[in-house]
């Protein structure tokens, strides 16, 4: 089974970035901040999870991370923010993580500068390519 890696930075507010290697390449990822693993509210916790192909509503065909604990619907999908609401950033995420080609920042919803990943369609569409409809493993860690 094929395997990819997502090595996180450290979490702040405004999201957690990360780099996703796999097989020599890699983009960036930007995933809510670490707050215990809540719904919703927390990127998951580090460890190693199967993932395989699904067909999301909103979304279309993209992985979904397998049996994180106490979560559910964890893809891999484009957005470019993933920051704390409770303290003012913007999220496009619930708990999923975002690819990006390149790491940045944008302008919020309030009208601040918020960190971001960028070029997220293309970054994913390169993953999902490498990854070709097949089941892999996603090695997380921090």
């Amino acid at each position: 089974m094929k395997l990819a890696t997502l090595q996180r930075e450290p979490s702040s507010d405004e999201g957690t970035y990360g780099t996703l290697r796999f097989d020599g390449q890699q983009v960036y990822t930007i995933e809510l901040p670490w707050r215990d693993n809540q719904r919703q509210i927390s990127c998951i916790p580090p460890g190693r999870y199967e993932c395989a192909i699904v067909g999301s509503p909103k979304f279309g065909r993209v992985y979904e991370v397998k049996n994180v604990p106490g979560r559910s619907a964890v893809l891999i999908h484009s957005a470019n923010l993933a920051g704390d609401l409770t303290k003012g950033w913007t999220t496009q995420l619930q708990g999923c993580i975002a690819p990006g080609e390149r790491r940045g920042t944008m302008i919020n919803v309030s009208g601040k500068m918020q960190r971001a990943v960028l070029v997220s369609r293309p970054a994913l569409r390169r993953f999902m390519q490498w990854a070709g409809d097949e089941p892999f493993t996603l090695e997380i860690t921090s």
